[in-house]
This record gives structure tokens, C-alpha cells and sequence, in this order.
């Protein structure tokens, strides 16, 4: 009697299953680093500064007061003013005791007449070790 061979024709998921594991794994502790920043010290090196002139500064103080770089402005003025400059950097530090209902309305402002990147400026959390 001869035996023939029958391909098999199953398939092994086990290799796999392994590589999905793996996988798994690896996405989940990179995950929360994606997250959060890490901190490190940076090397020097040569490159073009961001000039003054470049970028504009937008700051929220407690009570209210709106600053454009260091000179106190109002929401109209801010806007006119702005919309001359749409192509500039603009970063935006407010107060963390300023209410979150005018942050989001200069946001909108800011968004009407056509700034699209908006940079928050917050200060590093201490920590304790």
C-alpha cells in the first residue's frame, strides 16, 4: 500500500497570533508617550531664530486685559491689527485663573480672520521626585 501525501491545508496562526502579541504590546507602551512630553535636554545647534518681528504674542491677564506683545488692546483693535499680519506666528498665554468662555472667544476671533495656527504657551509642570 502506498501512501500518498495530501498537502495540508490548514494554516498555522500561532507565529501569527505571536507577531499581533508583540505588537500589541509595543503599541501600548508607546501609546502614552505620544502623549505627554518627555523631558530632555537639548543639543545646540545653528539655525535660523524666529525674530521678534516674526511672531506676536497674545497675552490674557487675570482681570480680563488683553496684551498684543506688551501694549494693552481691545478685541476690536486686536483684530484689526491682526488681520494686517495673518501670516505671522501667534502664541497665546492666558491666565489660568482667566475664564475658559473669553480664551475660546479670542480663539474664534483669531480663527475669523484667518490665523489657522495658534500656539498655547503654558508653563512646565514641576515635578516632585
Amino acid at each position: 500500500m502506498e501512501k500518498r501525501r495530501q498537502a495540508l491545508s490548514e494554516i498555522n496562526v500561532t507565529p501569527f497570533v505571536d507577531v499581533m502579541l508583540v505588537l500589541l504590546i509595543i503599541f501600548m507602551v508607546t501609546a502614552p508617550l505620544l502623549q505627554q512630553g518627555i523631558d530632555v535636554t537639548l543639543p545646540q545647534a545653528k539655525g535660523k531664530e524666529m525674530s521678534p518681528g516674526e511672531r506676536v504674542v497674545i497675552t490674557i491677564k487675570k482681570d480680563g486685559k488683553i496684551y498684543m506683545d506688551k501694549t494693552t488692546v481691545t478685541l476690536d483693535s486686536l483684530k484689526a491689527n491682526l488681520s494686517k499680519m495673518a501670516d505671522r506666528e501667534v502664541f497665546l498665554k492666558a491666565d489660568k485663573e482667566v475664564p475658559y468662555g473669553l480664551v475660546v472667544t479670542l480663539m474664534g476671533e483669531l480663527r475669523e480672520i484667518g490665523i489657522e495656527k495658534l500656539g498655547m504657551v503654558t508653563e512646565p509642570k514641576a515635578r516632585i521626585q
